[in-house]
């Protein structure tokens, strides 16, 4: 099926939920996709330490129940929001804008950016000796991430490419892409037994295959583009639009969140450690959370910059006129650009 398909074949099934639940009040329990790595941390902190059944309590709106979903790949994450299977979704911004910009105008479709979540380095780590730089990868070499286009990597790998090759050249390594959960690349990587050659990702899978001596750092993607939010929050409007409190609920538990891994960073370590789908120890990814490159905020940093990338590559054709078109009115005070 069809985007344009899929997004009317949404409307109508968020028409007939809006008629059905018009007179109830805020939901009693929201459904949330989280990711597998560190990107995903005020995520991963807000479920082990329930500060959004803590921020909703404090609201007024009871005991609200949270079901927690594990997707990785906007593609995946973009299906199961438009199929309304998810209330909140953290993503890398590439997916969400791409959503915003295929369903704005359309009545009980359009998204909308709840928050910053965080940003971090993306390595480009290869098991080829010969791979010493973007312009060193042939036809043969995969590169493994988790959805082609548009997933954060994805886009990620693109601006880097426009940056070394040509804003016109961007697509170059398109071909040279394939779709795997950061875990499952990992493993391919590491193992040297697949035609994956490189792995675009993020840590604590970056961190971990570095370690490994048959491996090699290729690329930064900080060096390249500057630290940038990568991945954020977003939901459906018309969900925002229905229950006001609980999106402050939420925005209240990710600030929270936030500052829980400031103050307490061994305990955040092992929080991450013991949930982690790849063997990581404490001392590990206390290591990622002492790099500077590695931050957290609900403050959206720099997201024009992939809306302004994406709409010049022709992959959005709605380009936004702000960050603050992106999301909610509630961050429009703050220093977000």
């Amino acid at each position: 099926m069809g985007v344009m398909k899929r997004l009317a074949a949404a409307a109508v099934a968020a028409a007939v939920g809006l008629g059905l639940g018009s007179a109830q009040a805020e939901v009693s329990e929201i459904r949330v996709s989280k990711g597998y790595g560190i990107l995903y941390l005020p995520l991963i902190v807000m479920q082990d330490q329930k500060l959004f059944e803590k921020q909703a309590a404090a609201a007024g709106l009871g005991d609200v129940a949270v079901k927690w979903v594990m997707l990785d790949g906007g593609n995946v994450i973009n299906d199961a929001m438009m199929a309304g299977t998810l209330d909140f979704a953290g993503t890398g911004a590439p997916g969400f804008i791409t959503l915003w910009a295929k369903a704005k105008g359309i009545p009980n479709v359009e998204v909308t950016g709840i928050s910053g979540l965080s940003s971090t380095s993306l390595w480009l780590n290869s098991n080829k000796p010969e791979i010493k730089s973007l312009a060193d990868i042939t036809a043969e070499d995969k590169i493994a991430l988790p959805g082609i286009k548009t997933s954060l990597s994805a886009v990620v790998l693109q601006m880097m490419v426009a940056k070394q090759f040509g804003r016109e050249n961007f697509a170059k390594l398109d071909p040279m892409t394939v779709s795997l959960p950061h875990p499952d690349a990992l493993a391919a990587l590491t193992s040297g037994q697949t035609e994956v050659r490189a792995h675009f990702t993020s840590p604590p899978f970056s961190y971990l295959e570095a370690k490994n001596p048959n491996i090699h750092r290729v690329a930064n993607s900080v060096d390249v583009i500057g630290n940038i939010t990568l991945d954020v929050v977003f939901a459906p409007k018309r969900f925002v639009d229905a229950n006001p409190k609980t999106v402050e609920a939420f925005l209240a538990a990710l600030d929270e969140a936030n500052a829980f891994i400031a103050a307490h960073k061994q305990e955040t370590a092992e929080i991450f450690a013991r949930g982690s789908a790849v063997k990581i120890s404490p001392e590990e990814v206390l290591e990622i959370l002492n790099d500077p490159d590695t931050r957290f905020s609900t403050t959206p940093t720099k997201v024009m910059d992939f809306a302004d990338f994406m709409h010049l590559a022709g992959t959005i054709k709605a380009k936004p006129e702000s960050w603050t078109e992106l999301f909610i009115p509630q961050l429009a005070s703050r220093a977000g650009n």
